[in-house]
């Protein structure tokens, strides 16, 4: 029997090289990367998986190689099982408390984070999960409370549960003050009306990875002058129509209501291979925050189609004030 090909690329080509569109700049001069949703451990684990043995043994060896030399100035992590993974949130989170530690583990790195319960976790949640997000609530470097919402394109808790969990965590989130981490998957008609009928209109919102339709981002960005719409690698891709259509109907206004993300380990970027020849033929394992500006370039590409002037370091600054304006980071 014949060996089955191996299609993985050497972990070195997870260690990019500078965007082309960076390479004649000096890095000072490069827009800082603002990660808004990544899943910090699931990508760790991800590559350990993959690269046995890898050249990072700890989730702070694999930041510092990946984001070296990369501008990357801050990540919002997301922790949204259920129940709660207590010791790991806490492990990492507290080990950015301080300047000091931030430098020396992180590489100087902004570690933030948001908490809840997936849709997927509905059927889990429980007034024990309850009170343990709402413990995270209190710790320095907690930024929102998310990701939450529906799914129904998988079902993998039943729909009406979803809604209850939802309605639930969005009271508790309010009553906090927390921003919100929106997930959801052909439930347009559901999350808006939860999101209408239980968030202040002023409140800071996040709907992470965005495939649903032009119209319904229409609707909720008039309604919400704090929501933002969160862009990933899926912009890239073929399959996906929906997130560039988005970008046309805000292109007009001369500014875009978005945020960054990478949804890591998901989502790689489907224009970065043009950067990576080496890699041809085969396709790269997981997605981390260094690859944001290969999404931004993207967004500009998308942009000026629909008549505006956009290069990719003016998307990634917008992002960047963007990040702020949304989770004060």
């Amino acid at each position: 029997m014949a060996k089955k090909k191996n299609n993985t690329p050497p972990e070195e080509t997870l260690l990019l090289p500078v965007h082309p569109a960076r390479a004649d700049l000096p890095e000072i001069e490069h827009t800082s990367t603002v990660d808004t949703h990544t899943h910090l451990l699931l990508t760790f684990s991800s590559y350990q998986t993959t690269y046995k043995p890898g050249k990072h043994q700890t989730i702070w060896e694999f930041v510092r190689g990946m984001y070296h030399g990369r501008r990357v100035e801050a990540i919002v992590d997301v922790w949204c099982e259920a129940p709660v993974m207590k010791a790991q949130w806490k492990e990492i989170a507290d080990s950015a408390l301080t300047e000091e530690q931030r430098e020396k583990d992180w590489g100087g790195l902004q570690y933030w984070f948001v908490m809840g319960v997936h849709p997927h976790d509905a059927k889990h949640y429980t007034d024990e999960v309850e009170r343990d997000i709402i413990a995270a609530m209190n710790h320095p470097r907690c930024v929102g409370w998310g990701e939450i919402g529906l799914d129904y394109h998988y079902d993998n808790s039943p729909r009406q549960l979803q809604q209850e969990v939802f309605t639930r965590q969005l009271r508790k989130a309010i009553e906090f003050d927390k921003p919100l981490t929106i997930h959801t998957r052909e439930a347009e008609g559901d999350t808006e009306r939860i999101l209408k009928a239980e968030v202040p209109k002023n409140h800071r919102i996040h709907i992470h990875c965005y495939t649903d339709s032009p119209e319904w981002a229409g609707r909720m960005l008039a309604h919400f002058p704090n929501l933002y719409i969160g862009i990933t690698g899926v912009i890239t891709y073929s399959s996906n129509l929906n997130t560039a259509a988005v970008i046309r109907e805000m292109t007009p206004s001369g500014s875009l209501r978005i945020v960054l993300e990478t949804d890591a380990p998901y989502m790689v970027p489907g224009n970065i291979y043009n950067a990576l020849p080496q890699v041809k033929g085969k396709r790269l394992p997981l997605c981390h925050t260094a690859m944001l500006p290969w999404t931004a370039e993207y967004v500009s590409r998308v942009a000026n189609e629909a008549g505006g002037s956009w290069d990719m370091e003016n998307v990634m600054r917008i992002s960047r004030e963007n990040a702020r304006q949304m989770y004060g980071v």
